[in-house]
């Protein structure tokens, strides 16, 4: 029987997410069938959810218009697992840092949108994550700074600065891990 991922597909990098989600079930010997999400009544049907990244205000304005927000806060409530990245990061955080951003609050941080840098100051680097043998080769692209945090575990740090935690069955990451070909990120988020 195949898990059933959703990726909230209202903008950001919908099929390399859903590339890296199939990639990790097959490494657990399981099919992924993979929804794209642009309008509520699906998110129920999922067993995990990816946030992909893109422009926060976007993202958060159309799934609050589309009713997709409170199904999304219903899937953790009920303890499935969410991967937000980039910009899903930030949507999923208490705190945007940012009054246009409706946050769903799942994740217990702060964060500072485009803390890096511009797109100019986009870079990579290879991370200590906790759970990983090996480092992650992590891609941040205008990525936020995760400022302050909760009750949030974090789960890698670049600078000094958190890049990636866990909030119960939440995992946020400043970067985008769906662009390296590694799995290992969607791995840990939805099979570990």
């Amino acid at each position: 029987m195949a898990i059933t991922a959703g990726v909230v597909a209202v903008q950001g990098d919908v099929s390399e997410h859903a590339e890296a989600v199939i990639e990790a079930a097959a490494s657990h010997g399981e099919a992924a069938e993979v929804i794209e999400i642009r309008e509520s009544g699906l998110v129920g049907e999922c067993d995990v959810l990816l946030m992909p990244g893109g422009e926060s205000t976007t993202i958060s304005r159309l799934i609050h218009r589309e009713g997709i927000a409170s199904e999304i806060r219903e899937h953790v409530a009920a303890g499935k697992p969410v991967l937000a990245t980039c910009a899903g990061l930030i949507v999923a955080a208490n705190d945007a840092g940012d009054d246009r951003i409706e946050t769903l609050d799942l994740l217990d941080i702060r964060v500072q949108r485009n803390a890096f840098g511009r797109q100019k100051d986009s870079f990579e680097a290879p991370l200590d994550v906790d759970g990983l043998d090996d480092p992650f080769h992590a891609v941040f692209i205008r990525a936020p700074v995760i400022s302050e945090v909760g009750d949030a575990e974090i789960l890698a740090t670049w600078e000094d600065r958190p890049v990636a935690v866990r909030d119960g069955p939440v995992v946020g990451t400043s970067f985008h891990p769906e662009l390296t070909g590694d799995h290992r990120i969607h791995d840990l988020a939805f099979f570990d």
